[in-house]
């Protein structure tokens, strides 16, 4: 392809960060409380006895996440419960870590998208793009995305360190994996975004996932506030898992899936909806609350905000186990 073909990145005027008004601030990061007022359903303490029975058999518990959970300030209660051994990967999508990142270096993240993409400054912030310096190094050392940004974020001058996430995975050896699709998050806008870097980091961090995966055998999978990665990488890896374990004569049929988000779906949710429902283009329905539980494994929708159901099920599994 002819170079003048492509866009070019040198064009580009980033801003300093300290120039950015962003949105959110670690005010927002709730401290862990006893006393909750929000009061939890049967769901949820169903879902917390079999997280609780999943880390006895020492069978997966996978904890998907979109980037709005980091934003919902429910950091203390996630990294409370990778401490305390109760959750055995924590999968994000690309937004995951600039919000992490962010709230780490300098105490707030997110910007008004109406407000800097009139200016064409949206997303275009110098210290941000350094996620991407970080992810062409950790290609280099043959780490993950998600285990290099985290190693970064854990060693690094980070004055926000203790709510990331991705340096909380590092400390603890829990794999923290990154699922991006090229030209959905802003640091793909920077010249120093390698494709092919970070096309091979998030690839290692979806074998990394895919492994973890194959022990969900009496396991849980969550999705909170995933609409699209979490279904979509996860009937990817439970397809692959199954078709290694098939020639072992082994199965991941009995586990648990749990979706939390505000979609509002039927009390009946356990029938793949009709294609002219919009509800069928909803992904966590159909993939995860039907079809890949489908033969012995069994779903849970929990309806709500993340600031209210994580905490709620943090108090749970803390009253049950």
């Amino acid at each position: 392809m002819k170079e003048d073909r492509l866009f070019d990145r040198k064009a580009l005027k980033l801003e300093s960060l300290s120039q950015r008004k962003s949105d959110l601030n670690v005010s927002i990061i709730a401290p862990l409380d006893f006393n909750l007022n929000f009061k939890s359903n049967g769901d949820l303490k169903e879902i917390s006895k079999r997280i609780i029975r999943a880390k006895k058999k020492k069978a997966s518990v996978i904890w998907m996440i979109g980037g709005h959970v980091i934003r919902s300030g429910v950091q203390r209660y996630i990294i409370d419960l990778m401490e305390r051994g109760y959750i055995s990967c924590l999968a994000m999508n690309g937004a995951g870590i600039i919000h992490d990142y962010e709230l780490s270096l300098i105490g707030a993240t997110t910007e008004s998208v109406a407000q800097y993409i009139k200016e064409g400054q949206f997303g275009l912030w110098k210290e941000t793009g350094e996620i991407n310096n970080i992810i062409n190094r950790s290609y280099k050392q043959g780490l993950g995305l998600g285990e290099g940004v985290g190693k970064a974020i854990y060693e690094g001058d980070f004055p926000y360190k203790e709510f990331s996430l991705l340096a909380a995975g590092y400390r603890l050896k829990i794999p923290v994996t990154v699922h991006v699709g090229i030209g959905y998050d802003i640091i793909h806008e920077h010249p120093n975004c390698d494709g092919a870097a970070t096309g091979a980091t998030s690839y290692r961090d979806f074998l990394i996932f895919t492994k973890l995966v194959s022990n969900l055998e009496r396991g849980v999978i969550m999705n909170f506030g995933s609409a699209v990665m979490a279904p979509e990488v996860f009937l990817k890896a439970l397809s692959m898992a199954r078709n290694a374990l098939r020639r072992k004569k082994k199965q991941i049929r009995h586990f648990t899936s749990v979706v939390c988000d505000l979609y509002n779906l039927p009390a009946k949710f356990n029938k793949e909806p009709d294609k002219r429902n919009p509800g069928y283009y909803f992904r966590p329905w159909k993939t995860m609350l039907v079809r890949t539980v489908a033969d012995g494994g069994s779903s849970f929708y929990v309806k709500g905000c993340h600031a209210d159901i994580l905490p709620a099920l943090w108090k749970e599994i803390n009253e049950n186990s």
